[in-house]
């Protein structure tokens, strides 16, 4: 149990000891002849032990085999890592617990050494996390803990990071894959990719990637009546050029092109009690489908761009690394409307002499337009002292635009959106949106003191000034107004690394580090008071943690475990603050929560070929205050004090089992499964539910079983899977709103919420082939 004074006993006696999670077997950069696998965590190659901080590493062999195609699918690999996943590139990243369901992102995301996605809170970042596919990625990296020294702004929760492969000059490889997926309920997917390395010379090399997938739908549409509604499809690829004159000189290229295409977002309707599928076109029926109530064809699409420069110098002594990198990430969405509040106004307006004739759409676009350029100075490996000091700018603009577009119910044909009321023409009905530009500098520089031979000290810090400006607008009926808004803030953090190794094989640590997400500027409405919030703050955390790394010699045996203490200050949440003509939604600061925990992975191979992994987290996560902010308003977010913190359950396990074995020359074959235990979790915060239920929300616990086999001969691979092979019927996410169908359309007037869940049994094959 952990005990309420965890912080204190960590700072005032526990031992220091490292925890480095990892996947040793299956992970793929090692040195040769060893098991070490080298990691960038600290933007500097090292071997997994050397490195300070609870860290998981998920090889490509590892991401293969378990079928992991999506943000989705990591979280039965990483401790303390949870997803709140409706589709494909909508997705929030929570690590050790660090999560009030706002806008802001607490988790930063990167590929190789460029940050991807937003750094404000304007554009609704928080669910927007970067899901790139996995295709020929060498290993994905998950730091977990406040990162701000290294990877500044956004880090407070901690760091994915996606490694691609480098282009090699050493041989000519090719590879391919095909794959056929089908889902219980639902529909059937198929998938395609193929990767090419080039030497172009001695000096000269290029890789190139590309892929196609379509994922099955299992979510039906009624009152539009489609089937499989949500099925998406991602294509794209990745292209990299290495360029390395010499052997302390290189220049690499490389390009990200990403889309994701999708119908009907996975969320379905479920009973606000049971939680069970709700039908709401059959007056509630609960048939076990999950449905969808939608009058028009749901629809959204997401492109990924990257395009980035990364020069290496080794000039003798030190490494000089500039990275430039371009992102663009947009999110275009047409989502049907008509069953919330709003269905009786907009009749009101639009058919005036026919009410419950129109219904509507609510579309969403959000544009991310980034350039990042870090200039960064390492010092050569030493047995004394190793540094690495550095710079870091990025400038983003961003464009958040959201409007309500009217449609007929009989012919499902968009209208116009133009109006008139009392003799005045309006061109839209409701229109707001935000225009936004985030520009940030820092400077940053860690060092790592080498007492003995055993014994080290890492410690860092980070300066970080960004300044915010932003237009923003609400306007109903021509009623409202743009207003800008500027924010300047700087805020400074740090971390401290002890470590010291008890022998070859088993090192401790302890490690206190700050991290933070940017605050901004808020929309000043008309008439607002004097004391009206213009912007909001920065919100910090402060992370205590210490851990044991061990192994036996023969590697037959390891043992990772962590305890942490998070302590989170100026929550970043949603309220309101009144004004003379009403409550006004805006971007503020609670106060407190905290959370800690233990994380573990243990490995054990008791003979040639079995592998058997435990990895699991407990996290106590809560609010220490009410969500209402200190400078007033009112608590639109909905949770009180003592409410767990949305979507971390406080028990999450995985437990794997492989064996792999020669059954002849040249061919290995393998099985393997995992069992995934979660245990309760609470939902979204919302005032709503707890008004009409007396409680929280909350998810209940589940467990699943994957299996999985394939045989690889020299040139050709087989495998086969079955993930949720009991189909278990769970949750990963649950609405905050109730909403009701109108029966004058052919629904019920039930209140009813939308929930997300994980994906029904799933059972796949593919078959591939390598140069």
């Amino acid at each position: 149990m952990i005990m309420a004074n965890l912080r204190n006993r960590l700072l005032a006696g526990m031992a220091f000891c490292a925890c480095v999670t990892a996947t040793p077997a299956l992970a793929q950069d090692a040195n040769e002849g060893t098991n070490e696998i080298i990691v960038t965590a600290q933007r500097r190659e090292q071997t997994l032990q050397e490195v300070p901080l609870s860290l998981t590493v998920v090889g490509e062999q590892q991401l293969e085999r378990q079928a992991a195609l999506s943000l989705a699918d990591y979280t039965k690999l990483v401790p303390g890592l949870n997803v709140q996943a409706q589709d494909a590139g909508i997705v929030r990243i929570v690590l050790r617990g660090a999560n009030t369901g706002s806008v802001g992102s607490t988790v930063a995301s990167y590929i190789d050494d460029m940050p991807f996605g937003s750094s404000g809170s304007l554009i609704n970042a928080g669910t927007a996390a970067a899901d790139f596919d996995p295709f020929d990625v060498a290993r994905i990296e998950v730091l977990r803990g406040p990162q701000g020294t290294l990877y500044g702004s956004n880090s407070l929760g901690g760091v994915l990071k996606y490694v691609t492969n480098l282009p090699s000059t050493a041989a000519f490889e090719a590879r391919a894959q095909t794959g056929v997926e089908a889902v219980a309920g639902g529909g059937t997917g198929f998938s395609g990719n193929a990767m090419i390395n080039v030497p172009l010379g001695d000096t000269l090399a290029v890789r190139a990637s590309g892929f196609y997938r379509e994922r099955p739908g299992f979510i039906d549409s009624v009152g539009f009546n489609v089937k499989n509604a949500n099925a998406s499809k991602s294509y794209g690829g990745r292209a990299s050029l290495l360029f390395a004159p010499t052997d302390n000189f290189s220049i690499r290229l490389q390009s990200v092109l990403q889309n994701i295409d999708g119908g009907t977002p996975s969320s379905f309707d479920i009973d606000p009690v049971s939680h069970k599928p709700y039908n709401a076109a059959a007056g509630g029926v609960q048939t076990g489908e999950r449905t969808r109530f939608v009058l028009y064809p749901d629809g959204y699409d997401i492109r990924y761009r990257l395009f980035a420069g990364t020069l290496e110098w080794d000039f003798g002594g030190a490494t000089l690394s500039s990275i430039t990198s371009h992102s663009k990430q947009t999110y275009q969405s047409v989502t049907d409307a008509s069953t919330n509040a709003l269905r009786a106004t907009i009749n009101a307006f639009y058919a005036p002499t026919a009410p419950n004739t129109v219904g509507f759409v609510f579309v969403n676009n959000q544009q991310v337009k980034k350039f990042t350029q870090e200039l960064r100075l390492a010092s050569s490996d030493s047995e004394t002292f190793e540094w690495t000091v550095g710079g870091y700018y990025t400038k983003e603009k961003t464009r958040l635009y959201q409007t309500y577009i009217p449609f007929q119910l009989s012919s499902r044909q968009l209208m116009p959106t133009r109006l008139t009321v009392g003799g005045v023409t309006f061109e839209d009905f409701v229109i707001s949106y935000i225009n936004a530009s985030y520009e940030e500098l820092a400077g940053f520089a860690t060092g790592t003191l080498h007492l003995g031979d055993r014994f080290d000290i890492t410690a860092g810090g980070r300066y970080s000034h960004n300044r915010q400006e932003s237009e923003q607008a609400v306007i109903q009926l021509g009623v409202g107004s743009a207003n800008t808004g500027k924010s300047s803030q700087g805020v400074f953090t740090w971390s401290v690394s002890p470590r010291f190794e008890l022998s070859d094989h088993a090192s401790v640590y302890a490690r206190v580090a700050k991290g933070f997400r940017p605050g901004g500027p808020n929309l000043i409405p008309l008439g607002a008071p004097a004391d009206f919030p213009s912007q909001f703050k920065a919100d910090t955390i402060i992370s205590y943690e210490a851990g044991l790394r061990a192994e036996t010699a023969d590697r037959s045996f390891t043992f990772d475990g962590s305890i942490f203490y998070l302590d989170w200050k100026n929550i970043l949440i949603a309220t309101t603050v009144n004004t003379p003509t009403g409550p006004v939604g805006v971007n503020g600061n609670g106060q407190k929560a905290r959370s800690q925990g233990v994380e573990l992975a243990v490995t054990a191979r008791p003979t040639a070929g079995l592998t058997v992994m435990i990895n699991g987290a407990y996290t106590d996560a809560k609010l220490l205050q009410d969500t209402v902010p200190a400078s007033g308003g009112l608590n639109l977010t909905g949770g009180l004090k003592g409410d767990r913190l949305p979507y971390v359950p406080e028990f999450a396990a995985t437990i794997s089992v492989d064996y792999d074995w020669e059954i002849s020359a040249g061919a290995k074959a393998y099985v393997g499964a995992n069992v995934r235990l979660v245990s309760d979790q609470p939902g979204t915060f919302s005032a709503a539910y707890r008004a009409a239920y007396g409680r929280a929300p909350e998810i209940d616990g589940y467990k699943t079983v994957d299996l999985r086999a394939g045989v690889n001969f020299e040139r050709f691979n087989l495998s086969v899977f079955a993930n949720n092979l009991t189909n278990t019927y769970a949750l990963s996410s649950l609405g905050s709103a109730f909403t009701a169908a109108p029966s004058a359309i052919g629904g019920s007037n039930v209140n009813y919420l939308t929930a997300a869940g994980i994906r029904p049994r799933t059972i796949g094959a593919s078959v591939g082939v390598s140069f």
